[in-house]
């Protein structure tokens, strides 16, 4: 079996699971309300407004180390939509997510950006893990 990293890193790929990625964290920036979706909204903003294509930059720099974060999940997802797999193993899989963004933030090439993150991560587990169901069907839609 091929691993993710090789997939979702393959030239041919890279840049459809680049678009893909990036359209869910706008999709799950969008679809956010409340007291806290406004927050999260203001901070995608304030991101874009330093730079208009950070969002697809960001994933398209940090897709290996993300598709390796969830490469044990795709091994392990025996056969299941890979959301519903990544789903059921919520806690897990967003801390293996937030674990490659927090050692970003912990050396940033953008302070401003550095800052942003850390404001929002202690809600970032909830967020991650919300997403999942889109992000494993985005990953597969790539990978198969």
């Amino acid at each position: 079996m091929t691993s993710l990293p090789a997939l979702l890193t393959d030239p041919v790929r890279r840049p459809r699971a680049v678009e893909a990625l990036a359209g869910v964290v706008q999709d799950e920036v969008q679809s956010r309300s409340g007291i806290s979706g406004i927050a999260l909204k203001t901070a995608y903003k304030a991101v874009t407004a330093i730079k208009s294509d950070i969002v697809f930059k960001a994933v398209d720099y940090m897709l290996p180390d993300f598709a390796q974060a969830l490469d044990p999940f795709w091994t392990a997802r025996s056969g299941q939509p890979f959301g519903t797999y990544l789903t059921s193993r919520s806690a897990e899989a967003a801390e293996a997510l937030l674990g490659v963004t927090d050692q970003r933030a912990a050396n940033p090439d953008h302070a401003a950006l550095a800052t942003i993150y850390n404001g929002i991560r202690p809600k970032a587990q909830g967020m991650v893990a919300s997403a999942l169901p889109r992000l494993g069907a985005a990953v597969e839609s790539v990978a198969t």
